[in-house]
């Protein structure tokens, strides 16, 4: 990522982060900060919503399913909130609240999506803006660890690729376009 392509990370949040620690950890492609902050360039290219461009910054905040090693407590959601906006942080619970097991199949479905809460064990259902939301930031967020760990796209690819493809209409053109780009190789054949 060049300087050109990067996103302009506002300092106070870039601070944040660092402070807690994502500058440290190890991810693939270098560290979680690093992957941090391609998630959100990706966003940002894809031509999403500010909100959700720090939310990508930020999505690994109160860690996720997938990557359990949060950076803060869900009973300390005020913190972030008042680092990086109301919406935001709300994008940022909701991803990584997110019950995968429970939500990813439904993301194929049309109609409301029940997102079942993995710190609560509660379900709510959600706006379409939400959901669409999540998918563009489940996205950018698998679509960039797939690009940096070759071994890990080609265990879990196919599977990702029946993910992002289901979610489709709920995926913004360069999103899905980015899908193609990086797992296009696990795209099953039509005969």
């Amino acid at each position: 990522m060049t300087g050109e392509e990067s996103v302009r990370v506002p300092q106070e949040v870039a601070e944040f982060l660092l402070s807690l620690g994502t500058g440290k950890l190890a991810h693939p492609g270098g560290t979680l900060h690093e992957h941090l902050l391609r998630v959100a360039d990706l966003l940002m290219r894809w031509g999403a919503m500010p909100e959700l461009v720090v939310a990508g910054l930020c999505h690994a905040c109160y860690g996720t399913a997938g990557f359990d090693h949060p950076l803060l407590a869900p009973g300390d959601r005020g913190k972030l909130a008042a680092v990086i906006g109301d919406r935001a942080e709300a994008l940022v619970y909701l991803y990584g609240s997110c019950d995968r097991d429970a939500v990813y199949p439904l993301l194929a479905g049309v109609g409301p999506v029940p997102f079942r809460d993995r710190f609560t064990g509660q379900t709510h259902t959600r706006s379409e803006a939400d959901v669409q939301a999540f998918a563009e930031l489940t996205a950018a967020n698998e679509l960039d660890i797939a690009a940096h760990n070759p071994a890990m796209a080609a265990v879990h690819g196919p599977a990702l690729m029946r993910l992002l493809a289901g979610a489709r209409a709920r995926l913004s053109g360069p999103a899905w376009q980015a899908c193609l780009d990086v797992l296009g190789d696990y795209q099953p054949q039509v005969p």
